[in-house]
């Protein structure tokens, strides 16, 4: 039994070596630049090592996805779209800041925009389902009101990185979050 635990820990240490290399590199350079033989040496294992826990680098890089749309969903579970926007706006900040340089560089870099995109989408179909937004008669709508929510969201925090964080994380989420839930009208209020 001892032995299994071993095993098991050495896996998931090399499991963890392979991850945080390939986040690493991600924060360095573009998707396409990574190769499986660099992400090896780096985190100094052998190729058949990375082929044992994945096929390709883009299975990789679906696991990290998955789980920063997983995340994301699981904190703002049990939160109705688009009725509490507000409080689903505060948790992407909060939710984006902790991720930290790989967040900002998947979701902030043009050329990881596809990606960001993915997990857009993914949040989206998954959360936006059963929403007030969801019960509209013209499915377009819901679609309208669900890519407008997304992406001024996403264009505020691109732009907010862009400045440097400048602004204070509860204030740039107050100031958001008013945009996004009253529009322009709502920063004089």
């Amino acid at each position: 039994m001892a032995a299994d635990k071993k095993v098991d820990l050495r896996i998931q240490r090399t499991k963890d070596s392979i991850r945080k290399t390939f986040e690493e590199m991600i924060c360095e350079m573009d998707y396409e630049q990574i190769s499986i033989k660099e992400l090896a040496q780096r985190a100094r294992i052998n190729r058949k090592t990375f082929y044992l826990h994945y096929n390709t680098l883009d299975d990789l890089l679906r696991e990290i996805q998955n789980e920063m749309a997983q995340n994301f969903i699981k904190r703002t579970q049990g939160l109705e779209r688009p009725r509490d926007m507000d409080k689903i706006t505060r948790e992407f900040f909060l939710c984006s800041e902790e991720l930290g340089k790989i967040g900002e560089r998947i979701t902030c870099s043009g050329n990881y925009k596809y990606i960001s995109r993915k997990i857009t989408n993914d949040i989206m179909n998954q959360t936006w389902k059963n929403g007030a937004a969801s019960s509209a008669e013209n499915p377009y709508i819901q679609n309208i009101i669900m890519t407008y929510a997304a992406q001024s969201t996403l264009e505020i925090y691109k732009q907010w990185v862009a400045d440097g964080k400048k602004i204070p994380l509860e204030d740039i989420i107050k100031i958001a979050t008013r945009l996004i839930c009253n529009g322009i009208n709502g920063l004089n209020s």
